[in-house]
């Protein structure tokens, strides 16, 4: 009886662990998820990559879709990394239309596809070499903010016997932790 409940208990707690989407998870071990070793590298060596960041311009063209992504580095579990200085920019093609409200300017994704070499664009007026991807899967996430508050000592003021009641003075303090999920 100990034994199943402890493969019980195990079982739950590695459901609460974070894991992989499943339209980014790859056969292939020696997938790249770093964008410096992949842009460092050369196209033939890099069979498949796995990055994420920030969508930075999408462009609906007739059979696919482009996606213009600021690169943010991933963890694990492929979330983008936001507290992190962005590395770069990169493209990658979806097959078919992808709504662009959906996919606006500013959300984070993840992507895992086949590099295919580099193509020139411009940021901005910059002339910018982009690595390129055939995306074969992606996950758009989402960023939660919880708000902590730092309460101050309170104060009992004026307290008769049984009859005390709460004085906060002044303004509380706090601060937003952000997580991507």
């Amino acid at each position: 009886m100990y034994r199943f409940i402890t493969v019980v208990l195990f079982g739950i707690v590695l459901a609460g662990c974070s894991s992989l989407p499943d339209s980014l998870v790859s056969s292939n071990e020696k997938i790249v998820t770093d964008y410096e070793t992949w842009v460092n590298s050369a196209t033939e060596e890099v069979s498949e990559v796995r990055l994420g960041g920030v969508i930075a311009k999408i462009t609906n063209l007739e059979a696919k879709t482009r996606l213009e992504i600021v690169n943010l580095p991933i963890a694990k579990d492929g979330k983008p990394d936001i507290n992190v200085e962005p590395e770069g920019r990169f493209v990658a093609y979806v097959d078919g239309f992808i709504d662009p409200v959906t996919f606006t300017k500013g959300r984070l994704i993840s992507v895992l596809g086949k590099p295919v070499g580099n193509e020139s664009g411009k940021v901005g007026e910059y002339e910018y070499r982009f690595p390129v991807l055939n995306a074969d899967g992606y996950h758009l996430w989402q960023i939660k903010e919880k708000l902590i508050v730092h309460d101050e000592p309170l104060s009992m003021f004026p307290c008769r016997s049984l009859y005390c009641r709460e004085v906060n003075y002044g303004p509380r303090t706090g601060h937003v932790v952000q997580s991507v999920e």
